[in-house]
């Protein structure tokens, strides 16, 4: 294998754990507004994202194992991933007041900081890129980023 495939490779799979991350932020987003449960919201993005092709285009091809455990992660422990979320944001701000895609995000994010061993200012950079992508004009994904800071460092202090 010539060192050109193997960087390829390396770049499909980061772009496919991107891909499920932001899968994992749709479909969080996707069950509290419909109250489907998590198994079958993992199987809808299952069966009609990851690689679906359609007349419109095609649909990214992500990671289903990091998918399915940041979305039965991100249930199992909502709660104490919320509460993190709530010390992070302002006091008058709590994870019931913002935007329903931000806390998505949150809880997807909180999975993973606190249940992979993936480093911290990954998890940051990769979820203040899907901010970005939700939010191209405004001020949330700094937002983000400082909420997002300041789990990390509450979740895992050693890794700063």
């Amino acid at each position: 294998m010539s060192s050109d495939e193997t960087q390829l490779s390396g770049n499909m799979k980061r772009k496919m754990r991107s891909t499920a991350r932001l899968y994992a932020v749709q479909a969080l987003f996707q069950m509290e507004h419909s109250g489907q449960t998590v198994e079958k919201v993992i199987h809808e993005f299952e069966d009609h994202r990851f690689g679906a092709h359609y007349d419109e285009g095609d649909m990214a091809e992500g990671d289903q194992p990091l998918f399915e455990r940041l979305m039965r992660d991100a249930v199992n422990w909502q709660s104490s991933i919320d509460q993190m979320t709530d010390r992070a944001l302002v006091a008058k701000w709590p994870i019931a007041r913002i935007d329903p895609t931000l806390r998505a995000l949150f809880r997807a994010a909180g999975a993973e900081l606190t249940q992979s061993d993936t480093p911290p200012k990954v998890v940051i950079m990769e979820f203040v890129d899907i901010a970005k992508s939700f939010y191209p004009e405004g001020r949330e994904p700094k937002f983000v980023n400082a909420v997002l800071d300041h789990m990390a460092r509450e979740a895992r202090p050693e890794a700063f």
